[in-house]
């Protein structure tokens, strides 16, 4: 079986093909971006709502699918549509669990309907769920290319306040900052990087990008600065040496994706208890 797993044979050729260079590219941008939010997003505790996105996200690909336009730009509508509902009916804290839980069982019920009226190839279906790099066209980067750089901006021009409403967010209010709007705009950032990233690593896994970056990042640093670097770059080993090693054994890259994320925080949460308890022996 690990021969099944971890094997390299013929990934030089397969590197040299051009939708694999299309996927490894959007891998980089996608784990840019999703980098870039992983510690505000563990900052504010939004673990489940990127998971509730993730879900609408899969919905919006599988109508997509159904009418026959592209499967990012579906994806990227549901979870703008995602975004704005959670930011909007859940932006008290004692809310937000329960409205993502409600709009997440919805958007997962209607997505595997709408998979279900879809008659086409069978691996389509199960790309939304688990990932494909050969979905990743021409088409697919520029959208990831438009989305990854209209986040960013967003993030560069409104960092600070978001980072101040993320970490104390009363105090931030009764300075003057606009919190309700910051959480409106923050979950639409979310629900766009979630959309980008259902077509490579697939609606369930993208956890593993979202998430497991920014957490591992948090265990060994509390410097928001040092942080977002340490997200960015286990990101982006997770999302590129995960399908460098999906090319040979011809398997899901989400699954690849999740463990050398999970790799990283583990490893993350070992440096920081040993750091932790090198101060107290001394």
């Amino acid at each position: 079986m690990l021969s099944r797993i971890f094997t390299f044979d013929g990934t030089g050729q397969l590197l040299a093909l051009p939708f694999v260079q299309n996927a490894l590219i959007a891998c980089a941008v996608l784990g840019l971006v999703a980098g870039a939010l992983a510690p505000l997003i563990v900052a504010r505790g939004m673990a489940f709502a990127v998971h509730g996105t993730a879900e609408l996200a899969f919905t919006g690909g599988a109508a997509a699918l159904l009418i026959g336009i592209g499967v990012g730009v579906g994806a990227v509508a549901g979870a703008v549509v995602a975004g704005l509902v959670f930011g909007l009916l859940g932006l008290r804290q004692r809310e937000r669990d329960s409205v993502i839980g409600v709009v997440l069982a919805f958007g997962l019920g209607l997505g595997v309907l709408l998979l279900a009226l879809y008659s086409g190839r069978a691996s389509n279906k199960f790309g939304l769920l688990t990932g494909s790099i050969v979905s990743v066209d021409s088409t697919n980067l520029w959208v990831l290319g438009v989305v990854a750089v209209l986040v960013i901006a967003v993030l560069a021009v409104l960092y600070r306040p978001l980072l101040f409403a993320s970490t104390d967010p009363d105090v931030a209010l009764a300075r003057g900052v606009p919190v309700r709007f910051l959480s409106l705009v923050f979950a639409v950032l979310i629900g766009l990087t979630t959309a980008l990233a259902v077509p490579i690593v697939g609606a369930i896994l993208v956890l593993a990008v979202m998430i497991a970056p920014g957490a591992a990042a948090a265990r060994v640093t509390a410097s928001p600065v040092l942080a977002t670097v340490l997200a960015v770059l286990f990101a982006e080993l997770a999302l590129v040496g995960g399908t460098v090693l999906s090319l040979a054994p011809g398997l899901p890259v989400s699954g690849y994706v999740a463990a050398i994320a999970f790799v990283c925080y583990l490893v993350c949460r070992l440096v920081g208890r040993l750091r932790r308890r090198a101060p107290a022996r001394a």
